[in-house]
C-alpha cells in the first residue's frame, strides 16, 4: 500500500497488471476490486474496462458486468469480446432477447468462434421454449 489509506501502491497501469495476474490465478473478486480503481482513474481506457468486466462475471457480479461489458460494446462496437460478453451477462439476468442480439452481433463477427454459435443456439432455444404453447 501507498501513503494514501486503501490506495494501492503504483498507478493505473501497474493495478491492471496485477489486476490481470489475479484474474490467471482464480482471484476474480480481489481482481475486480483492484480493476475498478484503475478503471476509476483511467476511464477512458477499454482494455481496463475489458479486463473490468471480465473479473466482475468471474466473481459472479453479472450485473455489474453487464454495465461494464456494455460500456466496452459502446466504446468498441466493432469488438466481439464485448458483444459476447454482454450477451452472456445479459442471459445470466433472464434477458434473453437482448442477449440474442449481441451474441448474434458477436457470431456475424467471429463466425470462426464455435462458443459464440453455441451460447446463440442456446439463448435462442431459451426465447423458443418461452415462447411455446407448454409455457405461457
Amino acid at each position: 500500500m501507498s501513503g494514501a489509506v486503501g490506495k494501492p501502491a503504483g498507478g493505473p497501469y501497474e493495478w491492471l497488471q496485477r489486476g490481470l495476474a489475479l484474474l490467471e490465478t482464480g482471484e476474480a473478486a480481489a481482481a475486480a476490486t483492484l480493476l475498478a480503481r484503475a478503471h476509476a482513474e483511467e476511464p477512458a481506457s477499454t482494455g481496463v474496462l475489458e479486463a473490468l468486466a471480465r473479473a466482475r462475471y468471474d466473481a459472479g457480479d453479472v450485473a455489474g458486468a453487464a454495465e461494464a461489458f456494455r460500456a466496452l460494446a459502446s466504446a468498441r462496437p466493432a469488438d466481439d469480446y464485448a458483444h459476447f460478453g454482454l450477451g452472456l451477462s445479459l442471459s445470466r439476468l433472464g434477458q434473453f432477447g437482448l442477449a440474442a442480439e449481441h451474441l448474434a452481433m458477436a457470431h456475424a463477427m467471429r463466425p470462426d468462434r464455435p462458443e459464440y454459435a453455441d451460447r446463440l443456439r442456446q439463448v435462442r432455444a431459451t426465447i423458443r421454449a418461452r415462447q411455446s404453447p407448454e409455457n405461457p
